[in-house]
């Protein structure tokens, strides 16, 4: 955790420390998750093995699904920026084994991501199409609960990227709206309460809508 917050720090300072476009967005939407399997191993007091899991997102019900991204425009075209994105994944009823009575990721599936952006004029009047992408880290909250221990807490699990693509619309010369689809991907090593390891890959797709502010 330390690291994530040393390196949102670091690329912060370096977007907002010399003249250029500087914008701030704040987004939310409807978010899903694929199935994913999922690998325990390291201790007999838990269920060991291999078995999938259904997730769904349940982005309206607290804690809501949401993101947060500073990008600076270097140039008419391209920018780089930082991303935080509160995805979340709950198990679809009935989906866990025996011996489990939580496995979710639900106070944050927390994405933090280094990204690139292009964009372009076009055809549409006033609106900006754009694509993005990056790297960065999974910070999820924790939540394990089987039939003889509890796992409940923050922990940086693993490597994280994302892709995106959209639109913005300008309201006035500082603020805008924009529209896109936000897909990413993470690697997911827990530690466990008794000392065992969790470990699964998790894609979540996402349709967001937002307000940027331009400086």
């Amino acid at each position: 955790m330390k690291h994530a917050i040393a390196l949102c720090i670091a690329t912060l300072a370096a977007i907002t420390s010399a003249h250029a476009e500087v914008e701030l967005s704040f987004y939310g939407g409807a978010q899903s998750a694929p199935a994913s399997d999922v690998n325990v191993r390291g201790d007999d007091e838990i269920p060991n093995g291999d078995f999938s899991v259904g997730w769904e997102g349940r982005s309206a019900e607290a804690p809501v699904y949401y993101g947060i991204r500073a990008t600076r425009w270097e140039t008419d075209r391209f920018g780089y920026g930082i991303d935080f994105t509160h995805n979340k994944v709950y198990p679809k009823d009935g989906g866990l084994p025996d011996g489990y009575s939580v496995l979710e990721f639900t106070d944050g599936l927390n994405t933090l991501t280094v990204n690139a952006y292009r964009r372009w004029s076009s055809a549409l009047g006033e609106m900006t199409p754009y694509v993005g992408g990056g790297i960065g880290v999974s910070l999820p909250h924790v939540e394990v609960t089987t039939d003889s221990s509890e796992t409940f807490g923050y922990q940086m699990t693993g490597p994280a990227a994302t892709w995106i693509a959209g639109a913005t619309y300008p309201i006035n010369d500082q603020w805008s709206v924009f529209g896109e689809y936000k897909g990413t991907f993470s690697s997911n090593t827990a530690d466990l309460e008794t000392g065992a390891t969790l470990e699964t890959d998790i894609v979540t797709n996402a349709v967001n809508f937002g307000v940027s502010f331009n400086f």
